[in-house]
């Protein structure tokens, strides 16, 4: 049980972390856009430069490395953007590694004290010499309830990575798109 509550602490810390990040890291992409074509316009590349300052999020760094290298060429610029994107993407993802495991073990050692209360059952029949329901019901009981911890803290760890996948997956097209 304290590997499993150690499990839930880690799977809770980088959840809620994650959600405060994810949530920081969102942007108007249509109005951030609108307002770099509007400067660009407007005032060239350094007035783009500073809405991009302005705004936070992957999306507008992504941009702004890009536009950072725009007196060097298409090509900079290509390579600035691309180099930008995969940094924010590791940003955006850092810390599913370990909802995802916290994810997949967790299970496991519920099942690991499964094993281990079915094992201090059977160790009390054996000794017993004679069997009834109180002498093997606290190493059942030990079993399910080790079992149900490992999924109630597996089940949200694992809707909490699908939902951060899905929300960086998200990002990254935005940020393909922006910089397209």
């Amino acid at each position: 049980m304290h590997a499993l509550l150690i499990a839930s602490l880690v799977a809770a810390v980088f959840i809620i972390e994650r959600l405060v990040t994810l949530f920081r890291a969102r942007t108007n992409v249509g109005k951030l856009m609108r307002n770099v074509l509007a400067a660009v316009r407007s005032e060239g590349v350094d007035g783009a430069m500073r809405v991009c300052e302005r705004t936070k999020g992957p999306i507008a760094a992504v941009l702004h490395a890009g536009l950072l290298r725009a007196d060097r060429g298409p090509d900079a610029v290509k390579e600035a953007i691309e180099t930008a994107g995969s940094i924010e993407t590791s940003f955006l993802e850092r810390g599913l590694v370990a909802i995802a495991t916290v994810a997949q073990v967790s299970p496991l050692l519920g099942f690991l004290g499964t094993v281990s209360g079915m094992i201090s059952a059977f160790a009390s029949i054996a000794q017993a010499e004679q069997v009834n329901a109180k002498v093997v019901a606290s190493g059942i009981e030990e079993a399910l309830i080790t079992t149900a911890t490992g999924l109630i803290i597996a089940i949200p760890a694992s809707i909490g990575h699908s939902f951060f996948v899905s929300r960086i997956d998200r990002f990254i097209l935005e940020m393909e798109e922006a910089s397209n």
